[in-house]
C-alpha cells in the first residue's frame, strides 16, 4: 500500500589519538561517558544547592511578610509599620520578582554543561544504542516488554539469559526514543513493538510530566498510528489516531489522516486486518537465522568431526532400546593436551590445547595470557581506539554489521606485546614478523557490540590485505582479554557450533586450506554482546613466509 494521501511524520595504523565519537560503539568510551556524567552531576549538584539557598531566602522573605499579615489592619498605624509595607511594594518585591539569582544559577549550570559538551555523546550515539537494543532484542529473541522492565529473558524461555545485579525498567520516554530511531529509517517491525510499548507507558502515567522528558503520549501514539498504516493495518491507524484527537482535538493533520484512513477502509469491501509485521529480511545476511540459533544457544562446541551444515543427525529410533543411552566419548583426536611444539619457549611452560574442532581445525589454548598482560595490552590500546573498518571492495568504511572500536600496536609498543608475539610464534609454529603477519589488533565492542558473519581471510583479490604484498590470511589467533556476563560467543556458522568468551583464552584456526583456497566452513561470527565489556586481540597471520611451516598437502582438497 502506497502512503498518498496520507500526511506522515516529520594497514592500517592511526598514530593519532581520536576525538571524542562514536561512543556507543566500544565500552570504554561508554565508561568515559559515565565518568562525563559523573562531573555533571556534581554541576547540578552545586546547582541544587544554590536553588536551595535560594528558595530559602525566598521562604524567609515569605514568612516575614506573612507573620506581619497575620496581625490586626490597625497595626499599619505605627509608622515603623507603614514606612515597611511602603518599602516593601515599592522595592522589595521588586528585588525579589526581578531577582537574577535563578538565571545566575541556570547560567552557571549551562556554561558547566557546555563545556563537557565534546564529551558528551552526540545524536549518532543514541541512534547507535538504539539499534543495539533492537540487534539484542533480535538476535537473543527478547521481548519488547521484558527488555523494558530490565528482564533478559528469550520467548519461550524459563530463565533469563542474564540476571543484572540491579534491575534497571525503561522509561515511556526510553521506549519512545528506540521506536522514533527504528521509524525515521522506515523499520516499522521495530517500531511498532517500541511505540506500543510507549504508549502503555505514558497512558498509565498521563498527567504527569517528567523535566527530563521530551516525548508524550501524544507523540507516540501519531507515530505509532502511522507505522501501523504503513504495514497496512488501516483499522489500527484509525483506532489510534482517533484517540489522538482525544487529547489533542486541535489536530488538523491527523483529522486529515482520520478522513483518509476512513476513506480507505469504506472503499474495501472486507476491512483487511493484516497479521503482526514480519521483521524486515536482511539482504546482506543470508545466514541470519543460523547465525541468531547459535548466538542463543553459546558456547555450543560440538564433540565431533562433522561436516558443513546443519547438526549432526541423530540414530534412527530403533538403534537402541529405550532408556538406555550410549556412553559419550570424543574421538581420539579431539582431546585437551600440553603442546611444545619442540620449541624451547614453551618446554617450562606448555601450551594448553583444547581440540574444538576438526573441520574447520580450531583450537583453544586456555591460560594463553595472563591477568597482568591482559591488562597491559587494554592500557596500551585505550587512547588509540577508532571505530573498526570492513574491508568493501578495495576500501575500508565503517558498517553496521560490525560494532566495535579497534587500535593497533607494535611488538616495540610494550615487552608484553613483544612476549605475546613470541608465545603466538610458539604455539602455531608460524613466522609472525611483519609483513609475514599483522600487527596486533586489539579490540573493544560497543553496546550490543558484534561482528555479523564475515570470513578473516580476503574472498577477492582486490582486498586491502593484499597491499602487504605477503598473500592472503592463513591464520587467525584471537585472544580473549576479559570475561563478559552474557553473549559475545564466536559463531562458526556453516559447522555449526560456537565458543563461549573464555578470559585468557587464545582461540586459533585455519582460514585457508594447504591448497590456499579459503576455508569456507571459517565463517564465523562475534555474536552481541548482551552484558559485559569483551576485549579481544586479533593475529592475523599471512601466506608468505609460512611455506616450509605448514607446506602444502598431497591433494587439492586438502
Amino acid at each position: 500500500m502506497g502512503a498518498l494521501g496520507v500526511l506522515g511524520l516529520g594497514v592500517l595504523l592511526a598514530w593519532l589519538p581520536p576525538a571524542p565519537a562514536e561512543t556507543f560503539s566500544a565500552m570504554l568510551s561508554i565508561r568515559q561517558a559515565l565518568g562525563a556524567e559523573g562531573r555533571l552531576l556534581r554541576l547540578l549538584r552545586a546547582y541544587l544547592q544554590q536553588e536551595s539557598d535560594r528558595l530559602s531566602d525566598l521562604a524567609r522573605f515569605y514568612n516575614k511578610v506573612q507573620a506581619l499579615h497575620q496581625e490586626p489592619a490597625a497595626s499599619v498605624d505605627n509608622p515603623l509599620l507603614a514606612f515597611g509595607l511602603i518599602k516593601r511594594l515599592r522595592s522589595d518585591w521588586l528585588n525579589v520578582v526581578y531577582s537574577e539569582a535563578a538565571g545566575e544559577n541556570t547560567q552557571e549550570l549551562q556554561t558547566g554543561f557546555e563545556a563537557l559538551r565534546q564529551e558528551l555523546p552526540g545524536p549518532e550515539d543514541l541512534d547507535g544504542a538504539a539499534r543495539a537494543l533492537m540487534r539484542l532484542q533480535d538476535v537473543y529473541a527478547l521481548s519488547v516488554k521484558g527488555l523494558a522492565k530490565g528482564v533478559f529473558e528469550p520467548a519461550g524461555a524459563h530463565s533469563p539469559l542474564y540476571h543484572p545485579g540491579q534491575p534497571i525498567a525503561l522509561s515511556a520516554d526510553d521506549c519512545f526514543h528506540v521506536g522514533k530511531v527504528a521509524y525515521d529509517t522506515g523499520d516499522y517491525y521495530h517500531s511498532i513493538a517500541w511505540l506500543e510499548e510507549a504508549v502503555d507507558l505514558f497512558r498509565l502515567s498521563y498527567g504527569s510530566w517528567n523535566t527530563e522528558d521530551r516525548a508524550s503520549l501524544e507523540d507516540a501514539l501519531d507515530h505509532l498510528a502511522f507505522s501501523y498504516f504503513m504495514v497496512g493495518n488501516v483499522s489500527h491507524a484509525l483506532s489510534l489516531s482517533r484517540e489522538l484527537l482525544r487529547y489533542d482535538p486541535g489536530n488538523l493533520r491527523v483529522a486529515r489522516n482520520v478522513a483518509q484512513y476512513e476513506k480507505l477502509l469504506e472503499e474495501r469491501e472486507v476491512p483487511a486486518e493484516p497479521g503482526p509485521p514480519r521483521r524486515p529480511d536482511s539482504t546482506r545476511l543470508q545466514t541470519r537465522d543460523a547465525y541468531e540459533e547459535l548466538c542463543r544457544r553459546p558456547g555450543t562446541q560440538v564433540r565431533g568431526g562433522g561436516s558443513r551444515g546443519g547438526p549432526r543427525r541423530r540414530p534412527p529410533p530403533h538403534a537402541l532400546p529405550a532408556a538406555v543411552s550410549p556412553p559419550q566419548h570424543p574421538p581420539p583426536s579431539l582431546r585437551c593436551a600440553y603442546e611444545t611444539h619442540g620449541s624451547p619457549y614453551l618446554l617450562l611452560q606448555p601450551a594448553k590445547r583444547e581440540t574444538v574442532r576438526l573441520q574447520p581445525y580450531v583450537a583453544l589454548y586456555h591460560d594463553f595470557v595472563s591477568d597482568a598482560e591482559a591488562e597491559t595490552v587494554k592500557a596500551l590500546a585505550g587512547p588509540w581506539l577508532q571505530r573498526s573498518v570492513v574491508a568493501s571492495g578495495e576500501e575500508q568504511q565503517k558498517a553496521e554489521y560490525r560494532i566495535s572500536k579497534s587500535a593497533w600496536l607494535k611488538d616495540t609498543a610494550d615487552p608484553a606485546v613483544a612476549a605475546l608475539e613470541r608465545r603466538i610464534a610458539a604455539v602455531t609454529g608460524l613466522d609472525v614478523r611483519v609483513p609475514y603477519a599483522e600487527y596486533l589488533q586489539v579490540v573493544n565492542y560497543g553496546l550490543g557490540g558484534h561482528y555479523e558473519p564475515h570470513f578473516d581471510h580476503a574472498t577477492s583479490r582486490k582486498s586491502p590485505l593484499y597491499r602487504m604484498k605477503s598473500g592472503n590470511r592463513i591464520a587467525t589467533v584471537m585472544i580473549y582479554l576479559s570475561s563478559v556476563e552474557a553473549g559475545g560467543s564466536t559463531a562458526f556458522i556453516y559447522a555449526n557450533f560456537s565458543v563461549p568468551v573464555v578470559k585468557n583464552a587464545a582461540l586459533f584456526w585455519w582460514n585457508l586450506r594447504r591448497s590456499g583456497e579459503g576455508d569456507g566452513d571459517t565463517l564465523h561470527a562475534a555474536c552481541p554482546v548482551l552484558a559485559g565489556d569483551k576485549w579481544v586481540a586479533n593475529k592475523w597471520i599471512h601466506e608468505h613466509g609460512q611455506e616450509f611451516r605448514r607446506p602444502c598437502g598431497l591433494r587439492p582438497e586438502d
